[in-house]
């Protein structure tokens, strides 16, 4: 097992493993042009974790200078319970510690059962009832 960097080289393998990740929602941001400029805005952050020369698990991490931002941590169900998933948030968390962003949130889909298990066994990390999340895209009507 190797943890690594994503580069934008890494997309058509990191597609493939998300799309195959139950609870994980894909969106245009997705598409290579804006997961390279992601990529570029927070250099080294965004980590996957190899295995026999295959991409197994990912986490997309960025920040605002004040917030980490964690996105799309998947592991291959075949790999799931090696710890890959904490690897990978424990070196995303130290990556943003090093940049002076101490908190950070995630957004986990209502209806993703196995990714609310997995954050709600994390000791640290705890749900918020008090906010709500409110999207847009620009240009639309």
């Amino acid at each position: 097992m190797s943890v690594r960097p994503i580069t934008p080289a890494d997309h058509p393998a990191l597609l493939a493993l998300w799309r195959r990740t139950p609870g994980l929602q894909l969106r245009a941001e997705d598409d290579f042009e804006p997961f390279c400029i992601y990529l570029a805005r927070n250099p080294g952050l965004s980590q996957l974790v190899e295995l026999d020369g295959r991409i197994v698990a990912s986490l997309l991490v960025g920040h605002d200078g004040r917030r980490g931002y964690l996105q799309h941590l998947a592991v291959d169900e075949p790999c799931r319970g090696r710890g890959f998933a904490r690897a990978l948030l424990g070196e995303a968390l130290a990556r943003l510690a090093q940049l002076g962003v101490d908190k950070s949130h995630v957004f986990v889909l209502r209806d993703a059962p196995q990714a609310q298990a997995f954050w709600e066994a994390q000791a640290d990390w705890e749900g918020r009832s008090d906010i709500r999340v409110y999207s847009t895209r620009r240009g639309s009507e």
